[in-house]
């Protein structure tokens, strides 16, 4: 057999290999998962209440960015960690629920988007288990992609969240976050009907807003990506926390260059995506 072949009956192995359920957690209540494509459960410790009986309308997709999967489950899981995710998607496209779509998975941390300071009690937080930018960050694989579409579309019709609500990790953090980062294929889920895209606008030489930069202009970049959702200040200058904004725009949107430079191709990116949003969804994004 040529190397890096694989027989079916090889994957079928890896696909039932046992997972490591925190020794912990081996005597907690299970539950019946939301999703009929979810293939296991493995309870979290760690969740609560959605507060003022918030209904979920959001999906925020992360990845887990650790060494491997036993230390990504034990720590969504494991008492004491203080996080959790609602599910989470193996690299072999099997799909693992930890905590009920009804209770609050303590996912997203300190966040915001559209206004929304509360993103654990509005969302699904869904991991995706690769090790991230601090672990070589591979590709993500044919079949996990595949397993997250499938989900998030389950959970857009059970919840209806609107495709402008899936979102980044990097977006409603982008001062703390990369996750999912530019190598995960957002253009396939759109394809698919999950999350709102646009084709990016091309990389051309041309005039830019960069760190330093005050004006006008930075006044209107800034109010574009703030009625798109984005938790950036208004005041006109091109700071730190605007770059990291643009960043994370960029690593979702327009992920050819990731630089935290506005150039053209990421404003037209950005103009266009707000130009195919409902108009109800940028009146929420002002507030």
């Amino acid at each position: 057999m040529p190397p890096g072949s694989f027989t079916s009956a090889g994957i079928d192995s890896k696909r039932q290999r046992a997972l490591p359920v925190p020794r912990a957690n081996a005597d907690m209540k299970t539950f019946v998962p939301d999703s009929s494509i979810a293939s296991d459960v493995i309870p979290s410790a760690n969740y609560g209440e959605r507060n003022d009986g918030r209904q979920p309308d959001m999906i925020v997709l992360h990845y887990t960015g650790m060494p491997d999967m036993e230390g990504a489950i034990a720590q969504l899981c494991s008492a004491g960690t203080d996080v959790s995710a609602h599910y989470i998607v193996l690299e072999d496209g099997r799909i693992v629920q930890c905590v009920p779509e009804s209770k609050r998975a303590w996912h997203a941390g300190v966040s915001c988007w559209a206004g929304e300071q509360d993103i654990n009690s509005c969302s699904i937080g869904i991991e995706i288990i690769n090790r991230g930018h601090d672990w070589g960050y591979p590709d993500f694989p044919p079949r996990q992609i595949a397993a997250v579409i499938a989900l998030c579309r389950g959970i857009m019709l059970r919840r209806k969240v609107p495709s402008h609500r899936v979102l980044a990790h990097s977006d409603v953090a982008p001062a703390r976050k990369k996750d999912p980062g530019e190598k995960f294929p957002w253009h396939s889920l759109a394809n698919s009907g999950v999350g709102h895209w646009v084709q990016p606008a091309p990389i051309a030489p041309g005039e830019a807003l960069k760190l330093g930069g005050i004006g006008d202009d930075v006044i209107a970049l800034q109010t574009a990506f703030a009625r798109y959702g984005y938790d950036v200040p208004t005041h006109g200058k091109y700071d730190g926390a605007t770059m990291e904004v643009v960043t994370a725009f960029q690593r979702h949107f327009r992920p050819a260059r990731v630089d935290g430079v506005a150039d053209h191709s990421t404003m037209r990116t950005l103009h266009a995506l707000l130009a195919s949003l409902p108009a109800e969804a940028i009146v929420v994004a002002a507030r």
